[in-house]
């Protein structure tokens, strides 16, 4: 793996208790990519669940787009799908919808989290425990 793909990986390693705090500019390059991943599972979700709306559900485009979109968001659907296989992709899209949000929010506020214990940990000392 070379180039940025390498780059991203090595932000999204994240130190040890033991090494010092992240600089501020890393820091937000890590957060960065973390968005970016995150936007990216989101994406995949919306573009799956356009598909399955479209394809299976038998809705147009835009329908399936503000579907998708609102099972995505947790909103729930707006158009009743009327066909036996649009029902079972609307069940298990909306399983799906569920996983893939609290995936995206994880991947997203891990850095920050990190961050923020990481800190703590520096503050207290705690390693004198160890």
């Amino acid at each position: 793996m070379e180039g940025p793909m390498k780059e991203a990986a090595e932000l999204l390693d994240l130190e040890h208790r033991e090494d010092p705090l992240l600089p501020w500019s890393l820091f937000v390059r890590r957060m960065m990519v973390s968005g970016g991943i995150a936007a990216l599972i989101v994406s995949v979700g919306l573009m799956l669940g356009v598909l399955g709306y479209h394809f299976l559900g038998r809705l147009h485009w835009l329908d399936s787009l503000v579907n998708a979109s609102m099972i995505l968001g947790g909103m729930g659907p707006v158009d009743p799908i009327a066909t036996t296989g649009g029902k079972w992709f609307e069940s298990v899209y909306a399983l799906f919808s569920g996983v893939a949000f609290l995936t995206s929010v994880s991947v997203f506020l891990a850095p920050a989290l990190h961050r923020m214990l990481h800190k703590l940990h520096l503050e207290t000392g705690a390693d004198e425990q160890y």
